[in-house]
């Protein structure tokens, strides 16, 4: 599902990863964190595919929301986690969203 946000500008947080041999609890962690980031204020929507490679974009209001996202002590554990179990590599990018523009087929 294509997250719905608003008129730019807004942020992107593209977080890109690619899994280490351990993946036991990521599914857990992963469903926690998008709850929690849900509740987060400044918070958007978000899109997640992973096929090899795992790109998730969270969407934010503003850098502060990002900022305060990226504190919070739950969203820091699932981080060291990561760290330590579960990813071979990540990066992380922010991006100032400028435009957007969108095609949804509706069908016949």
């Amino acid at each position: 599902m294509l997250a719905d946000t608003p008129e730019p500008p807004y942020y992107a947080v593209i977080f890109t990863s690619l899994m280490g041999d351990d993946s036991s609890g990521y599914a857990a962690m992963a469903d926690r964190m998008l709850t929690l980031a849900r509740a987060q204020p400044g918070f958007l929507g978000v899109e997640s595919a992973r096929e090899g490679i795992g790109i998730t974009v969270s969407y934010w209001s503003d850098l502060d929301a990002i900022r305060a996202w990226k504190r919070d002590i739950d969203h820091r554990e699932a981080q060291r986690l990561g760290r330590e179990r579960w990813y071979a590599a990540y990066r992380t990018r922010i991006a100032r969203v400028e435009r957007d523009y969108s095609f949804e087929d509706q069908g016949d």
